[in-house]
Parts: structure tokens; C-alpha cells; sequence
């Protein structure tokens, strides 16, 4: 394909994003998503989401689509809209909207995504975000359905491996990308105490439990604030809720998730399974905050251990509390990890990726007017700046 080599167009291209999650549910995809659209805009291209909201859009440029439905998948609970008023409001949007190319997120998702699939009015870029099984790629049809788009992308060798074996075809991997510069705006959250932070869904994946099993073995003074909220909620404050150490902050806004990841003294991803991708990683890195992490390989793209992150056993309360220790306690090799990560997180800027995949549009187009025969809609072409991936 050579999307690396090829210039971005110079001339205003007018780009549909669709995620088939929930936008006003905190995720991984959603904040892609919103922060992909944000960086293109910045470019000059006119560029709009179309998703489920159960509420009111979290930002300008975004066509609500109607509320989720709540539905497990791959270990989690996916606020995805697979309904018919969904499916007709993606279709009218699709066709009021007239984008030259439609981007789609987990493009086999029940929902808009696969809507825009079946109707295919405008040339399609599809990126793969899950890793480690889903049952979306073993419905009918969706192999045709995949074969409906002219570009795909993974946003890693195992999302990409877990997509090739369902679906087979062609994918090109690209990293998920980091709004660098709005951790650099907001203001550290104030804690007298040393502070472990903690954001992720509540459900077993996500190690929560390791975590409060961890803190019984550290000091009475470190502090743990607990973000975001989930089905294992209520019984892990039934068990651990007693401990006057931990701050359990519910559903926060990205704001103050930020601010509480820049003023923790070490941020905790304790996840057991199921990361394609270590995105969340890359915040703590872009906020200046030491990792702990599980040593899994969604985490292993980004982080290297002792390096940009102590990467420690998944499910190992004592590994984690010693991990945890080392990092509050030794300065000197928090403050390297904090260094390098500021190095690493820029390395995933949003900017970038934006750029890689004005590519890949440009291959999409380019590939259905040759299918169609149609003349090139156009102009010179011309590079943005360098890039290297």
C-alpha cells in the first residue's frame, strides 16, 4: 500500500468517524475517536463523528445517533446502539453528510459501523482496536462486510493477528494516538500524602482487585484514589470500602482524570488480560506520572520494563505491592521513568497519527475511483511535513 510514502492532500477532504461505542461512556475507542477528529480538524479537514450518546455529545462536531444498549463482549460490557432507530439515523446522517470518506471503528461491531458498511456510499478506512477473541467475528456476513472496505487498519500486532484469523485480508498496523498537549494545559490534582492512581472500568479484567489486595501490604500513609465505575462496583466497596485510604472518586471527567494522573506519585494499570493496545499508559507517560503496569503484551507495545514503566506478573497482589514500593520509595528511578515517558508518550502524539491516516484516506479514495473509473477528484498533491512512524 505504501501509505507511509504517500502525501496527505492538500485540499480540504470532508471525513466521517464513526464509533460504535457510546461517546459519553468513557473508553479507549471513544477517546481515539474524539481526539483523531480533533487533530484532523486542526489540519483544515472538515471532520464529524457519528455515534451513540446517552446524553448530550461530550464536544462540537458530533451527530448523536441515540442512546446504547449495554451489552458484554470480550470480557467487558460495550455500550454499542445495534438498534433499527440507530440504524436509521446513521443511514440519513450518512446521506446528508456526503463525506468523501467514512473511517469506521471496530468496523464488525453491531451498530452505525456496520451500517455504514452495508450502504458503503463513500470510500472506507476500518481500524481494529480488540485483542484476545470476540463473537462479532464469527456472525454471518461478516466477511463480506469487511471486504467492503478499501483500507484496513490495526492498532497492533495482536489486534491485528486476532483480525486476520477471523476475517483474513490485508491489515496495516497503527499505533493509537495521545492529545499531548491537553495534559500539558491542566493543573496537578493536590495530595499531602503519597498517592496511587488508579482509572478503569470495575470488572475483573481490569485487576482492580489485585490493586486493593496490593494496598493492604503498603504503608499506612500512601493514599489510592479510584476512578471510573463498573459492574464489580458495589462488592469491591462492600470488601475493601472500609479502608480510609482509598477515595473512591465514581465517573470522572476527562479533566480531572488528567488532573489526578499528574498529581499521583504513581499511577497503577493492573489489568489481568484482554489490552490490544496500552493507550492508558500513554497518558500516565504524557502526565508525568511513574507506571506500574501489568506485564501483558497490549502493555509490552508501548511500555519496556525499568524503562518507561515497572511491568510486573498480572493478578500477583505481593509482586505489585513490591513494584508499587520500589517506585514511591526509590526517587531516582521514579524520576527516570517519568523522563522517558515524557519521551515516549510524544513519540504516540495525536498529531501523528492524524497524518498516517490522511494517508490511508488518500489509498481509500484513490483505490475506489480506479474501482469506479471515476476522475480524480483531487488536486496536487503536497506533504503536510515529514513524517516517520
Amino acid at each position: 500500500m505504501d501509505a507511509e510514502s504517500r502525501p496527505p492532500n492538500v485540499n480540504s477532504v470532508r471525513i466521517g468517524i464513526i464509533s460504535p461505542y457510546s461517546l459519553t461512556v468513557p473508553g479507549g475507542v471513544q477517546s481515539q475517536v474524539i481526539g483523531l477528529a480533533n487533530s484532523l480538524s486542526r489540519l483544515g479537514h472538515r471532520t464529524r463523528i457519528l455515534a451513540p450518546c446517552d446524553g448530550a455529545p461530550p464536544e462540537k462536531g458530533i451527530t448523536p445517533l441515540g442512546a446504547s444498549i449495554p451489552t458484554f463482549a470480550n470480557g467487558s460490557v460495550a455500550p454499542i446502539a445495534p438498534d433499527l432507530a440507530c440504524t436509521l439515523r446513521t443511514i440519513r446522517a450518512l446521506r446528508d453528510e456526503t463525506f468523501d470518506v467514512i473511517h469506521v471503528h471496530e468496523p464488525i461491531c453491531p451498530g452505525p459501523c456496520q451500517t455504514a458498511l452495508f450502504l458503503k456510499n463513500a470510500p472506507i478506512v476500518g481500524t481494529w482496536h480488540a485483542a484476545g477473541g470476540s463473537k462479532a467475528y464469527l456472525t454471518p456476513g461478516v466477511q463480506w462486510l469487511a471486504s467492503r472496505m478499501e483500507v484496513r487498519v490495526a492498532v497492533s500486532e495482536d489486534a491485528r493477528e486476532m483480525a486476520d484469523q477471523a476475517l483474513g485480508g490485508s491489515y496495516e498496523v497503527a499505533f493509537n494516538g495521545i492529545e499531548v498537549a491537553k495534559f500539558q494545559e491542566i493543573e496537578a490534582a493536590e495530595s499531602p500524602q503519597p498517592t496511587i492512581a488508579y482509572v478503569g472500568r470495575h470488572e475483573p479484567r481490569k485487576g482492580l482487585e489485585t490493586l486493593l489486595q496490593a494496598l493492604t501490604n503498603l504503608p499506612d500513609a500512601v493514599k489510592l484514589w479510584v476512578m471510573s465505575e463498573g459492574p464489580q462496583t458495589s462488592e469491591l466497596k462492600s470488601r475493601y470500602g472500609a479502608d480510609p485510604r482509598i477515595e473512591w472518586l465514581g465517573s470522572v471527567t476527562d479533566e480531572e482524570k488528567i488532573s489526578r494522573l499528574k498529581g499521583a506519585d504513581v499511577f497503577c494499570v493492573p489489568s489481568l488480560r484482554g489490552e490490544s493496545f496500552g493507550i492508558v499508559l500513554l497518558e500516565g507517560m504524557a502526565a508525568g506520572t511513574p507506571i506500574v503496569a501489568s506485564n501483558i503484551a497490549g502493555y509490552k507495545n508501548v511500555a519496556t520494563h525499568e524503562k518507561h514503566a515497572e511491568l510486573v506478573e498480572p493478578g500477583n497482589p505481593e509482586l505489585l505491592a513490591a513494584a508499587l514500593t520500589r517506585v514511591l520509595e526509590d526517587k531516582k528511578y521514579s524520576a527516570s521513568l517519568i523522563s522517558a515517558g515524557h519521551e515516549r508518550a510524544a513519540e504516540f502524539s495525536m498529531d501523528r497519527l492524524a497524518q498516517l491516516y490522511l494517508r490511508y484516506y488518500q489509498v481509500a479514495i484513490d483505490q475506489s475511483e480506479k474501482a469506479t473509473k471515476k476522475p480524480s477528484r483531487w488536486g496536487e498533491l503536497t506533504k503536510f511535513g515529514s513524517f516517520s512512524k
